[in-house]
């Protein structure tokens, strides 16, 4: 059983959503602020955390960092919730390496379907594909590592979802909407500028190997000749 930890101070909505993931199917722990969510992680690493940004004391984004700044949950999952709806509050969370956002109030069916979503992302929705080889570049989705000729690759959570679909895709152009709405799972109206940051980013971490991934113009990205 799939486990998920729900941070959020507002009784009401953790209630609720601890609810429709538990009968969905889901685990579910549920905290109130930080503290007792990264007593937690000590214990156990669940499969996906779904996180309010405005909390008590540490809000969501210093926990967001918090998380990929620790090896143990860098490529933790992570849904944030926030009753903010501005373009810079979604690009600050996106960049930090959240995995999705839902802006409050929000549909139960829509978080749980991102959630869906989310975990067949993270989980290796092409699990068949043990490993991926394009030049110097290998994936490893047992282990979800990147190296370059042999050299470990330090990358988000979202730049590996990024690599890796432009490796299982290698050699076609991408069009921009087809990249977002497979690595990021949803529409969202800056999604150009986090698009290319990550692309930008991604670039600089694989060194020589970053030339292989192409600008289309007017289009996208490919990953080759």
């Amino acid at each position: 059983m799939r486990k998920i930890y729900i941070v959020e101070d507002d009784e009401d909505i953790r209630e609720i959503v601890e609810y429709a993931l538990q009968s969905v199917g889901f685990e579910t722990i549920s905290f109130e602020c930080g503290e007792g969510f990264f007593s937690a992680l000590t214990a156990e690493i669940p499969d996906l955390i779904v996180l309010d940004i405005m909390l008590p004391s540490d809000d969501g984004l210093t926990i967001l960092k918090k998380l990929r700044d620790n090896p143990r949950t860098k490529k933790l999952p992570v849904i944030l919730l926030t009753a903010k709806s501005s373009e810079f509050d979604k690009v600050k969370g996106l960049d930090l390496g959240a995995d999705d956002y839902l802006t409050k109030p929000f549909s139960i069916l829509e978080l749980i379907s991102r959630i869906n979503a989310v975990l067949r992302r993270s989980g290796g929705e092409h699990e068949q594909e043990k490993q991926l080889e394009y030049g110097s570049i290998l994936i490893d989705n047992n282990r979800r590592e990147v190296t370059v000729t042999g050299e470990i690759i330090d990358l988000t959570s979202k730049e590996y979802e990024l690599l890796h679909f432009l490796m299982l895709n290698k050699e076609l152009a991408l069009n921009r909407s087809k990249i977002i709405e497979e690595v990021w799972g949803y529409d969202f109206e800056g999604e150009s500028r986090t698009l290319d940051m990550h692309i930008h980013s991604l670039r600089q971490k694989l060194g020589a190997a970053g030339d292989m991934i192409i600008t289309i113009r007017n289009v996208g990205y490919r990953l080759g000749v």
